[in-house]
Protein backbone atom coordinates (compact mmCIF):
# COMPACT_ATOMS: atom_id res chain seq x y z
CA UNK A 1 0.00 0.00 0.00
CA UNK A 2 1.45 3.35 -1.06
CA UNK A 3 1.71 5.98 1.68
CA UNK A 4 0.32 9.34 0.61
CA UNK A 5 2.74 12.20 1.30
CA UNK A 6 1.03 15.16 2.96
CA UNK A 7 1.08 18.51 1.21
CA UNK A 8 1.51 21.74 3.16
CA UNK A 9 1.34 25.46 2.57
CA UNK A 10 4.17 27.30 4.31
CA UNK A 11 3.04 30.87 4.99
CA UNK A 12 5.67 33.19 6.48
CA UNK A 13 5.02 36.49 8.22
CA UNK A 14 8.23 38.38 7.37
CA UNK A 15 7.52 41.07 9.97
CA UNK A 16 7.47 38.55 12.81
CA UNK A 17 9.92 35.86 11.69
CA UNK A 18 13.67 35.38 11.53
CA UNK A 19 15.47 35.18 8.20
CA UNK A 20 18.13 33.05 9.94
CA UNK A 21 15.64 30.30 10.77
CA UNK A 22 13.97 29.80 7.38
CA UNK A 23 16.32 27.06 6.14
CA UNK A 24 15.83 25.15 9.37
CA UNK A 25 12.06 25.65 9.28
CA UNK A 26 11.81 24.22 5.77
CA UNK A 27 13.96 21.24 6.78
CA UNK A 28 11.62 20.66 9.73
CA UNK A 29 8.56 20.88 7.45
CA UNK A 30 10.12 18.20 5.23
CA UNK A 31 9.80 15.76 8.15
CA UNK A 32 6.02 16.02 7.93
CA UNK A 33 5.44 16.29 4.19
CA UNK A 34 5.98 18.41 1.07
CA UNK A 35 5.91 22.21 1.09
CA UNK A 36 3.68 22.56 -1.98
CA UNK A 37 3.17 26.27 -1.40
CA UNK A 38 5.85 28.58 0.02
CA UNK A 39 4.97 32.25 0.42
CA UNK A 40 6.37 35.08 2.52
CA UNK A 41 4.39 38.24 3.21
CA UNK A 42 5.64 41.77 3.81
CA UNK A 43 6.19 45.24 2.46
CA UNK A 44 9.19 44.62 0.20
CA UNK A 45 9.71 48.34 -0.35
CA UNK A 46 10.80 48.52 3.29
CA UNK A 47 14.50 48.56 4.12
CA UNK A 48 13.79 46.33 7.13
CA UNK A 49 13.01 43.38 4.83
CA UNK A 50 15.86 43.94 2.39
CA UNK A 51 17.89 40.91 3.57
CA UNK A 52 14.95 38.56 3.01
CA UNK A 53 15.74 38.60 -0.69
CA UNK A 54 18.79 36.44 0.07
CA UNK A 55 16.63 33.44 1.05
CA UNK A 56 13.75 33.78 -1.43
CA UNK A 57 15.42 32.43 -4.57
CA UNK A 58 17.47 29.56 -2.99
CA UNK A 59 14.36 28.17 -1.31
CA UNK A 60 11.88 28.97 -4.09
CA UNK A 61 9.75 31.10 -1.77
CA UNK A 62 7.25 33.42 -3.45
CA UNK A 63 7.24 36.96 -2.00
CA UNK A 64 3.81 38.55 -1.63
CA UNK A 65 3.82 42.34 -1.60
CA UNK A 66 1.57 44.18 0.81
CA UNK A 67 1.95 47.91 1.34
CA UNK A 68 1.26 49.33 4.78
CA UNK A 69 -1.60 51.61 3.78
CA UNK A 70 -2.25 52.83 7.32
CA UNK A 71 0.21 53.29 10.15
CA UNK A 72 -0.42 51.06 13.15
CA UNK A 73 -2.37 48.49 11.09
CA UNK A 74 -0.73 45.22 10.11
CA UNK A 75 -1.77 44.77 6.48
CA UNK A 76 0.62 41.80 6.16
CA UNK A 77 -1.50 39.75 8.57
CA UNK A 78 -4.64 40.43 6.56
CA UNK A 79 -3.27 39.34 3.19
CA UNK A 80 -1.73 36.20 4.72
CA UNK A 81 -5.09 35.26 6.25
CA UNK A 82 -6.94 35.93 2.97
CA UNK A 83 -4.45 33.75 1.07
CA UNK A 84 -4.77 31.02 3.66
CA UNK A 85 -8.56 30.98 3.29
CA UNK A 86 -8.27 30.78 -0.51
CA UNK A 87 -5.87 27.84 -0.20
CA UNK A 88 -8.06 26.17 2.42
CA UNK A 89 -11.17 26.22 0.25
CA UNK A 90 -9.23 25.13 -2.83
CA UNK A 91 -9.02 21.75 -1.08
CA UNK A 92 -5.64 20.67 -2.44
CA UNK A 93 -3.69 20.70 0.85
CA UNK A 94 -3.42 18.54 3.95
CA UNK A 95 -2.25 21.27 6.28
CA UNK A 96 -0.60 24.62 6.90
CA UNK A 97 2.69 25.75 8.44
CA UNK A 98 2.36 29.27 9.83
CA UNK A 99 5.71 30.91 10.52
CA UNK A 100 5.17 33.80 12.91
CA UNK A 101 5.44 34.81 16.55
CA UNK A 102 2.27 36.90 16.30
CA UNK A 103 -0.81 35.81 18.28
CA UNK A 104 -3.04 37.50 15.68
CA UNK A 105 -2.94 34.22 13.72
CA UNK A 106 -4.69 32.32 16.53
CA UNK A 107 -8.17 32.53 14.89
CA UNK A 108 -6.68 31.45 11.55
CA UNK A 109 -5.07 28.35 13.07
CA UNK A 110 -8.33 27.46 14.85
CA UNK A 111 -10.37 27.94 11.67
CA UNK A 112 -8.07 25.71 9.62
CA UNK A 113 -8.23 22.95 12.24
CA UNK A 114 -12.03 23.18 12.27
CA UNK A 115 -11.88 22.11 8.63
CA UNK A 116 -9.89 19.02 9.61
CA UNK A 117 -6.48 20.14 8.37
CA UNK A 118 -3.21 20.05 10.34
CA UNK A 119 -1.58 23.26 11.55
CA UNK A 120 2.10 23.50 12.50
CA UNK A 121 3.22 26.75 14.09
CA UNK A 122 6.81 28.04 14.00
CA UNK A 123 7.88 30.95 16.19
CA UNK A 124 9.98 32.16 19.07
CA UNK A 125 9.58 30.63 22.52
CA UNK A 126 8.10 33.96 23.63
CA UNK A 127 5.17 33.52 21.22
CA UNK A 128 1.90 34.07 23.13
CA UNK A 129 0.26 30.88 24.44
CA UNK A 130 -3.05 31.31 22.52
CA UNK A 131 -1.31 30.84 19.17
CA UNK A 132 0.72 27.88 20.47
CA UNK A 133 -2.43 26.16 21.75
CA UNK A 134 -4.32 26.80 18.52
CA UNK A 135 -1.78 24.71 16.54
CA UNK A 136 -1.62 20.92 16.36
CA UNK A 137 2.08 21.32 17.10
CA UNK A 138 4.16 24.41 17.81
CA UNK A 139 7.92 24.35 17.17
CA UNK A 140 10.29 26.92 18.67
CA UNK A 141 12.71 28.26 16.08
CA UNK A 142 15.39 28.64 18.76
CA UNK A 143 15.57 24.83 18.88
CA UNK A 144 16.04 24.62 15.12
CA UNK A 145 18.72 27.31 15.02
CA UNK A 146 20.59 25.70 17.92
CA UNK A 147 20.64 22.37 16.06
CA UNK A 148 22.43 24.04 13.17
CA UNK A 149 24.97 25.64 15.50
CA UNK A 150 25.51 22.30 17.26
CA UNK A 151 26.42 20.66 13.95
CA UNK A 152 28.93 23.43 13.16
CA UNK A 153 30.65 22.77 16.50
CA UNK A 154 31.09 19.00 16.14
CA UNK A 155 34.89 19.35 15.96
CA UNK A 156 35.09 21.01 19.37
CA UNK A 157 36.71 18.73 21.95
CA UNK A 158 35.75 21.00 24.85
CA UNK A 159 32.47 19.71 26.27
CA UNK A 160 31.84 22.75 28.46
CA UNK A 161 28.53 24.59 28.10
CA UNK A 162 28.65 27.15 25.34
CA UNK A 163 26.71 30.40 25.09
CA UNK A 164 25.37 31.09 21.62
CA UNK A 165 24.16 34.48 20.47
CA UNK A 166 21.27 34.13 18.07
CA UNK A 167 20.01 37.05 16.08
CA UNK A 168 16.24 36.80 15.77
CA UNK A 169 14.30 39.73 14.35
CA UNK A 170 17.18 42.08 15.05
CA UNK A 171 17.47 41.05 18.70
CA UNK A 172 20.50 39.36 20.27
CA UNK A 173 19.35 36.43 22.42
CA UNK A 174 21.63 34.50 24.77
CA UNK A 175 21.10 30.77 24.40
CA UNK A 176 22.44 28.20 26.87
CA UNK A 177 23.11 24.88 25.15
CA UNK A 178 23.16 22.90 28.40
CA UNK A 179 20.28 20.50 29.00
CA UNK A 180 17.40 22.19 30.73
CA UNK A 181 15.86 20.50 33.71
CA UNK A 182 12.34 19.35 32.99
CA UNK A 183 9.65 21.29 34.85
CA UNK A 184 7.28 19.58 37.27
CA UNK A 185 4.17 20.26 35.16
CA UNK A 186 5.69 18.59 32.08
CA UNK A 187 6.93 15.62 34.11
CA UNK A 188 3.45 15.17 35.58
CA UNK A 189 2.02 15.33 32.06
CA UNK A 190 4.35 12.50 30.99
CA UNK A 191 3.29 10.49 34.05
CA UNK A 192 -0.38 11.00 33.16
CA UNK A 193 0.25 10.10 29.51
CA UNK A 194 1.84 6.82 30.59
CA UNK A 195 -0.94 6.08 33.08
CA UNK A 196 -3.78 6.79 30.61
CA UNK A 197 -2.21 4.70 27.82
CA UNK A 198 -0.87 1.77 29.86
CA UNK A 199 -1.94 -1.88 29.87
CA UNK A 200 -2.70 -3.95 32.98
CA UNK A 201 1.02 -4.30 33.68
CA UNK A 202 1.61 -0.56 33.51
CA UNK A 203 3.43 -0.61 30.15
CA UNK A 204 2.56 2.14 27.65
CA UNK A 205 3.62 2.38 24.00
CA UNK A 206 5.92 5.38 23.53
CA UNK A 207 4.16 6.45 20.32
CA UNK A 208 0.81 6.80 22.10
CA UNK A 209 2.47 8.64 24.98
CA UNK A 210 4.03 11.15 22.57
CA UNK A 211 0.73 11.69 20.74
CA UNK A 212 -1.07 12.27 24.05
CA UNK A 213 1.51 14.83 25.21
CA UNK A 214 1.43 16.75 21.92
CA UNK A 215 -2.37 16.85 21.98
CA UNK A 216 -2.39 18.37 25.47
CA UNK A 217 0.71 20.57 25.06
CA UNK A 218 1.28 21.49 21.37
CA UNK A 219 4.51 23.36 22.12
CA UNK A 220 6.09 20.33 23.82
CA UNK A 221 9.46 19.66 22.19
CA UNK A 222 12.09 17.28 23.56
CA UNK A 223 14.77 19.61 22.18
CA UNK A 224 13.79 22.07 24.93
CA UNK A 225 15.34 19.54 27.33
CA UNK A 226 18.42 18.67 25.28
CA UNK A 227 17.14 15.55 23.51
CA UNK A 228 16.31 14.94 19.86
CA UNK A 229 13.67 12.30 20.59
CA UNK A 230 11.18 11.45 23.31
CA UNK A 231 12.91 8.09 23.88
CA UNK A 232 16.14 9.88 24.81
CA UNK A 233 14.35 12.18 27.23
CA UNK A 234 12.50 9.29 28.88
CA UNK A 235 15.74 7.37 29.44
CA UNK A 236 17.55 10.44 30.78
CA UNK A 237 14.82 11.14 33.35
CA UNK A 238 15.66 7.89 35.10
CA UNK A 239 12.15 7.49 36.56
CA UNK A 240 10.75 5.08 33.97
CA UNK A 241 11.44 1.47 33.12
CA UNK A 242 11.76 0.88 29.38
CA UNK A 243 11.71 -2.17 27.12
CA UNK A 244 11.80 -2.86 23.40
CA UNK A 245 9.44 -5.12 21.50
CA UNK A 246 10.86 -5.30 18.02
CA UNK A 247 11.53 -1.67 17.14
CA UNK A 248 8.83 -0.29 19.44
CA UNK A 249 9.62 1.13 22.87
CA UNK A 250 7.38 0.75 25.92
CA UNK A 251 7.71 2.46 29.27
CA UNK A 252 6.20 2.44 32.73
CA UNK A 253 6.77 4.36 35.93
CA UNK A 254 9.46 2.82 38.08
CA UNK A 255 8.34 1.55 41.47
CA UNK A 256 10.98 2.27 44.11
CA UNK A 257 9.77 -0.59 46.33
CA UNK A 258 10.18 -2.96 43.37
CA UNK A 259 13.67 -1.57 42.80
CA UNK A 260 14.62 -2.23 46.45
CA UNK A 261 13.39 -5.82 46.16
CA UNK A 262 15.39 -6.29 42.97
CA UNK A 263 18.56 -4.91 44.59
CA UNK A 264 18.11 -7.21 47.59
CA UNK A 265 17.59 -10.14 45.23
CA UNK A 266 20.81 -9.20 43.44
CA UNK A 267 22.70 -9.13 46.75
CA UNK A 268 21.41 -12.60 47.70
CA UNK A 269 22.36 -13.94 44.28
CA UNK A 270 25.99 -12.96 45.02
CA UNK A 271 26.03 -14.04 48.69
CA UNK A 272 24.39 -17.13 50.21
CA UNK A 273 24.98 -15.96 53.80
CA UNK A 274 24.17 -12.25 53.35
CA UNK A 275 27.82 -11.25 53.33
CA UNK A 276 29.07 -7.95 51.98
CA UNK A 277 28.87 -7.66 48.18
CA UNK A 278 30.78 -5.26 45.94
CA UNK A 279 28.32 -2.66 44.67
CA UNK A 280 29.85 -2.98 41.19
CA UNK A 281 28.61 -6.59 41.02
CA UNK A 282 25.09 -5.45 41.90
CA UNK A 283 25.22 -2.78 39.19
CA UNK A 284 26.25 -5.38 36.59
CA UNK A 285 23.33 -7.58 37.68
CA UNK A 286 20.83 -4.70 37.34
CA UNK A 287 22.17 -3.68 33.94
CA UNK A 288 21.13 -7.08 32.58
CA UNK A 289 17.49 -6.48 33.55
CA UNK A 290 14.93 -4.49 31.52
CA UNK A 291 15.31 -1.52 33.87
CA UNK A 292 16.57 1.75 32.45
CA UNK A 293 18.12 3.73 35.30
CA UNK A 294 20.28 6.74 34.59
CA UNK A 295 22.78 6.06 37.41
CA UNK A 296 22.57 2.63 39.07
CA UNK A 297 25.12 3.39 41.76
CA UNK A 298 23.36 6.60 42.77
CA UNK A 299 19.99 4.83 42.79
CA UNK A 300 21.30 2.01 45.02
CA UNK A 301 22.89 4.46 47.45
CA UNK A 302 19.63 6.39 47.69
CA UNK A 303 17.96 3.37 49.35
CA UNK A 304 17.44 4.08 53.05
CA UNK A 305 19.83 2.38 55.48
CA UNK A 306 16.85 0.61 57.03
CA UNK A 307 16.84 -1.69 54.00
CA UNK A 308 20.51 -1.75 53.04
CA UNK A 309 23.82 -1.24 54.82
CA UNK A 310 26.87 0.26 53.14
CA UNK A 311 30.60 0.34 53.87
CA UNK A 312 33.72 1.61 52.13
CA UNK A 313 36.88 -0.51 51.95
CA UNK A 314 39.65 1.49 50.34
CA UNK A 315 38.09 2.85 47.18
CA UNK A 316 35.57 0.00 46.86
CA UNK A 317 31.97 0.22 48.06
CA UNK A 318 30.18 -2.76 49.54
CA UNK A 319 26.53 -3.37 50.40
CA UNK A 320 24.44 -5.98 52.22
CA UNK A 321 20.79 -6.43 53.17
CA UNK A 322 19.87 -4.88 56.51
CA UNK A 323 16.13 -5.66 56.47
CA UNK A 324 14.25 -7.74 53.90
CA UNK A 325 11.44 -5.94 52.08
CA UNK A 326 8.45 -8.28 51.87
Amino acid sequence: MEIQTKKFAVLIDADNSSIHAISSVLEEVAKYGIASVKRVYGDWSSEALKRWREVLLPHAITPVQQFAYTKGKDATDMILIIDAMDLLYAGALDGFCIVSSDSDFTPLASRIRENGLIVYGFGRKTTPEPFKKACDKFISIENLVVEEKDESKQNFSDEKTLDVKEIIKGEVIEKDLSKQQIDKATLNLIYKAVKDNSDDSGWAYLGLVGAYINAVKPDFDTRNYGHDKLSGLVKALGVFETKLQGSQMYLRKSSFSSFIKLVQKAIYSHSDQNDWVNIQDIMKYLEKTDLNVRNYEEAIESIHSGWLEFKLVGKKKFVKVNKVMA
